[in-house]
């Protein structure tokens, strides 16, 4: 949190001594008067929530599913709770360095650093640019152009590509837009994943697509270079993101709680950003 949001907080919030307040209760007294917004950066997780597809000749992952235990009913009367089954890459979900082969003697979800589930986040925007070529592909230079008027990626934080692709998570078939060739999704190019992994100084990348790659990454050089190059340099990443509208360029914090599944190489999760809202400064 900055320190005009703590310069924000209100008089009562001060320790009983008079003393200016504590960081943590700045940030309650934030949240609960609302100089500090919360914004869900997950999808809602149900059967219907798209999942990737592979070649046949892969193993696939499983869809959401609940099964019933009981329902205050003879099986449990005074109680309703559910079985679920699903993939670690199911929904919004974060990817850990041992996901790909690159990053296979790094961490498992489990092992991620507690205190790298909250960090700083920037969001870049290209809805346009996807909007006209759904295939459309981020650069080195574009996140250069950004830098130049935003300032540096944060250290330790987070890089997330708004491109609007969430509006087409209602349903399978406009979220993967797959034809005889393949997907049609946005993603980086080879080299800017690259250069994200092994350049910059974020600790991840999030995107609003079934996955971090692009949709024709399967054709790359490396095939799928997002995952390659970032699970390979014990990066991170968010997929499925919704509501990065809500975001700014810069100044959110994103919290990032994937289940802790020991030896798995991923997790759904859920993912809030905290927000100062505008005028709120003071």
């Amino acid at each position: 949190m900055s320190e005009s949001t703590a310069a924000s907080v209100s008089a009562s919030s001060s320790s009983p001594s008079g003393a200016s307040p504590s960081v943590l209760t700045a940030l309650v007294s934030g949240l609960r008067g609302g100089a500090i917004q919360v914004v869900d950066l997950t999808a809602p997780l149900s059967s219907t929530t798209p999942v990737l597809q592979l070649p046949p000749e892969f193993g696939q992952t499983s869809t959401f599913a609940l099964e019933e235990i009981s329902r205050y009913d003879d099986r449990g009367p005074g109680w309703y709770w559910n079985n679920f089954r699903t993939g670690e890459h199911t929904g919004t979900h974060f990817d850990a360095p041992n996901h790909w082969v690159t990053g296979k003697d790094l961490a498992d979800v489990a092992s991620v650093p507690a205190h790298q589930l909250v960090a700083p986040a920037v969001v870049l925007d290209f809805t346009d640019e996807v909007a006209k070529d759904p295939d459309f592909l981020i650069e080195v230079e574009h996140i250069q152009d950004w830098q130049n008027r935003y300032g540096a990626l944060p250290d330790g934080g987070w890089l997330l590509a708004r491109t609007g692709w969430s509006s087409r998570s209602y349903a399978q078939e406009p979220f993967l837009n797959a034809d005889a060739n393949g997907p049609h999704t946005p993603g980086l190019s080879p080299a800017c994943a690259r250069w994200v992994a092994e350049e910059s100084p974020v600790l991840g990348l999030g995107v609003e697509t079934v996955g971090t790659d692009a949709g024709r990454a399967h054709a790359f050089d490396p095939p799928f270079p997002c995952h390659s190059y970032l699970m390979g340099s014990g990066k991170y990443g968010l997929t499925q993101l919704q509501n990065l509208a809500a975001l700014p360029p810069t100044g959110a914090v994103v919290i990032a709680g994937p289940l802790p599944i020991v030896s798995g190489s991923g997790a759904p999760a859920r993912v809030l950003a905290l927000v100062e809202r505008a005028g709120s400064r003071r």
